[in-house]
């Protein structure tokens, strides 16, 4: 890290985090959803600040200190964009080019040259937020930031956990005795993401995670193009379990543009591990491929395997029943904010958003739907050949 980067990410690590938490609190006292007008002269502050770290990096031009040290960067430029889009000091809906004139080339150049999307992405608070002295970066100091945070970041290695064990059946083949070691490592993993989802649940306060967390993760230019925030799945482990358990496939064209919408938003490793899954078998169709096998190691493996759809099925049923609707939907009602175009991270309005996640919930559920490409059928006759073993 050259000595501007590492000013920088200091000060992005104290006074940037310091300023944004005296404006959320003053914005939940006084007007909550409008932030206008309120606290300017801390927003000119931010603004005038962070300009002139860019300046001085953009300056110094690419000093090739490896991947890890420019995607830390990135994360840092993404923070104060996003940090400025969150108090109205850039809004795209009535700019063609971001006004940040000096964060977007850097935040350009740094993204070419990454192989990512030029803002701040989920693994920057998540997998890849280094600590200092115990402390994670975060916009706020608001101790439910953290906590979302925290548990975002437990959830995302829990997915990531299940999905390694599954790649690493993928050669074993799924009639492999070992493989049923490996199906109760991917089980016991997604059983541990329902639990951190739980205790979330019950710690993080509803209204400030709707109107001091939320809105750093909303759409901003970069340059002239409109970019959708960072989401908690942009990382490949959930979608690589997605595909090797076959409750998602590639040709599905909803599923597939998911894929596309997202590649950019994670890292190039993960990229590289997403497009190797979808050209793989699904371990679904592998047991559907030997239905009539009588081999006990085979038939015991089937019935694992049933187990981790389930605990796929049912966390992400959790998470649109609970996270949704309890800490967006519910809030946006209450506030009247159910219309407004600005609402959603991922740029459509809140009804059209709602109705693609409950799609995407269906699919990993297997629930009974003929109107997606849902694997409830197949499903159906798997669990009656295990039904039929343990019979």
């Amino acid at each position: 890290m050259t000595p501007r980067a590492e000013a920088f990410d200091n000060w992005i690590r104290r006074d940037f985090r310091d300023m944004n938490t005296a404006l959320e609190e003053r914005y939940f006292a006084e007007r909550r959803s409008d932030v206008s007008g309120v606290g300017d002269d801390i927003k000119q502050q931010l603004l005038d600040e962070g300009r002139a770290h860019i300046v001085g990096l953009l300056g110094e031009g690419n000093t090739d200190e490896g991947f890890d040290a420019g995607f830390d960067l990135l994360g840092n430029v993404g923070f104060y964009m996003a940090a400025c889009r969150r108090h109205d000091l850039t809004e795209p809906s009535r700019e063609t080019r971001s006004p940040l004139a000096e964060a977007s080339a850097l935040a350009m150049q740094l993204g070419a040259s990454l192989g990512t999307v030029p803002r701040f992405a989920s693994a920057h608070l998540e997998t890849h937020n280094r600590a200092v002295d115990g402390v994670f970066k975060s916009f706020t100091t608001l101790e439910d930031e953290g906590t979302f945070i925290a548990y975002n970041t437990r959830g995302a290695l829990a997915y990531i956990r299940a999905s390694e064990a599954l790649l690493r059946l993928l050669p074993l083949g799924v009639s492999h005795p070992v493989a049923a070691d490996l199906l109760d490592e991917a089980r016991d993993a997604l059983e541990a993401v329902y639990r951190y989802n739980e205790e979330l649940f019950q710690i993080l306060d509803v209204e400030r995670f709707f109107y001091c967390v939320r809105p750093y993760y909303k759409p901003h230019r970069v340059g002239l193009r409109e970019y959708r925030g960072a989401n908690a799945g942009d990382f490949a482990g959930i979608n690589v379990i997605d595909l090797l358990l076959g409750v998602c496939r590639a040709d599905d064209p909803y599923y597939s543009q998911l894929l596309v919408d997202k590649f950019l938003f994670m890292r190039p490793e993960d990229q590289l591990l997403l497009r190797d899954c979808m050209r793989r078998q699904s371990l679904m169709d592998a047991f559907l491929e030997h239905r009539d096998s009588d081999s006990p190691p085979l038939r015991e493996n089937l019935r694992r395997f049933l187990a981790v759809c389930d605990a796929h099925g049912k966390a992400a049923l959790q998470h649109h029943e609970q996270l949704v609707e309890k800490f967006i939907v519910q809030p946006a009602d209450e506030g009247d904010l159910v219309d407004n175009q600005q609402l959603t991270a991922s740029g459509p309005p809140l009804p059209v958003l709602l109705k693609a996640l409950r799609t995407l919930c269906d699919l990993r559920a297997g629930a009974v739907r003929d109107d997606i490409p849902s694997r409830h059928r197949d499903l159906a006759t798997l669990r009656e050949l295990a039904s039929q073993v343990s019979a």
